[in-house]
């Protein structure tokens, strides 16, 4: 990344160095920047910081473009600097519970590929791996802006360059605190790290998939212009993530975001995986919403039938999601109360019902707020789709927001 060899390796030449390295560390972790937020950032002078900058577009290491969203009112457009592109990408996993989703982002901070591959969800953590691997090969030599991967997976991809790696960002179910605790290893996950690293060669920075959806939709997605936001993702189980003043919350143990172990229904409840009654989980997750509306006498066997059944406007599923959506508002409400949260988004595959759900969200949610609260939550739904996990993951490599200023060190493989 260097802008070359330098002839004579004195004092000067050291300093000049430490300032490049700089540069490019700054415009790694923050993505594209102009000049004058370069200078802020840096701390270096007008003049260094120019001679910095030509040396480093001359050489190829940084590359300068205008993109129509900066355009001023008057004058010329801004101008931001980037690394180049094609220099190296940075990659995140996504092991979810019946899928493995993977995702790649250039050193421009541009989303350049994603694939997803479904698989039993008693798959072995090895096999899991092969899988994660195999979608991996498949982006770095697939064709460009390719509609399928490899082995059925979906995905699109235009050109990943897995040979610049500096470390992967991984998500998996469930909390994650210490990958050596007797907790960790009744999960299975307390040699992922290790099985990971010696499968790639570089750090594995592991965190929850959840919360990583929540980090991936705040820097990227539909909470990017917020600093205090609610992340709720509907799928096989039910969690979240909270950035709270500008800061990704992990929590104690990594407890924060477990929204799917909120009571709702303790007295006539189900008995949730937790060990609890009536948690939001054994009513919004998808096995739960299914089983609802078969109870009720819908035909739908799998989510893609129901979906269906939701787009016929089916009086049977849309009553089902009525009730999703009160017990959800609900929830959401109690924890905004808590957080103060500006916008709630909602993921997941149930998310892919759109206003079936969100609309009777949306009126639970303004029922259960306090008035003066009302007008200044917003709620939206989910962006980045399937490969927002593995986006997060990339967060974490990068470190490239400020969300993550206040957030611990992610365990890596020396802690495993």
């Amino acid at each position: 990344m260097l802008c070359g060899m330098h002839e004579h390796d004195g004092p000067l030449t050291r300093l000049r160095r430490g300032h490049e390295q700089s540069v490019l560390e700054l415009l790694r972790k923050q993505g594209p920047l102009s000049r004058a937020e370069l200078s802020i950032r840096s701390g270096l002078s007008r003049t260094t910081l120019h001679d910095i900058v030509a040396a480093l577009v001359g050489s190829g290491a940084v590359v300068a473009s205008t993109p129509q969203v900066e355009a001023r009112k008057r004058g010329r457009p801004v101008e931001k600097l980037s690394l180049n592109p094609a220099a190296g990408e940075a990659v995140g996993i996504d092991f979810a519970r019946r899928a493995v989703h993977v995702a790649a982002v250039n050193f421009a901070h541009e989303v350049v590929g994603s694939a997803s591959e479904s698989h039993a969800p008693d798959l072995s953590w090895p096999e899991r791996v092969e899988h994660a691997e195999r979608l991996l090969d498949a982006l770095a030599t697939g064709p460009p802006d390719a509609d399928e991967g490899e082995a059925g997976g979906q995905g699109r991809s235009s050109g990943v360059h897995l040979d610049a790696l500096t470390a992967i960002g991984v998500g998996v179910v469930g909390p994650i605190a210490d990958p050596g605790s007797e907790h960790a290893h009744a999960r299975g996950i307390d040699g992922l790290p290790d099985l990971l690293r010696k499968r790639f060669g570089v750090p594995i920075l592991l965190d929850n998939n959840t919360r990583l959806a929540a980090l991936a939709e705040a820097v990227w997605g539909a909470a990017a212009d917020s600093s205090d936001v609610l992340y709720l993702r509907l799928s096989h189980g039910v969690g979240g993530g909270l950035v709270v003043g500008g800061a990704l919350h992990r929590g104690r143990y990594g407890l924060s975001g477990e929204f799917g172990h909120i009571t709702v229904d303790p007295v006539g409840g189900r008995t949730c995986e937790c060990g609890g009654t009536g948690c939001l989980e054994t009513r919004a997750s998808l096995d739960a919403v299914l089983s609802r509306y078969r109870e009720s006498g819908g035909p739908a066997e799998d989510l893609a039938g129901f979906l269906e059944a939701v787009a016929a406007s089916e009086p049977t599923a849309l009553a089902v999601l009525e009730h999703v959506g009160s017990d959800v508002g609900g929830v959401l409400a109690a924890v905004c109360h808590v957080v103060g949260a500006g916008v709630i988004v909602v993921g997941g595959e149930l998310a892919e019902a759109g206003p079936a759900l969100l609309d009777p969200v949306e009126r639970a949610l303004r029922r259960h707020l306090m008035p003066m609260a009302q007008h200044h939550v917003d709620l939206r739904r989910a962006t980045l789709g399937e490969a927002g996990s593995a986006l997060g993951g990339i967060a974490l490599v990068l470190h490239e927001s400020p969300l993550l200023t206040q957030y611990p060190q992610p365990v890596s493989e020396e802690h495993a």
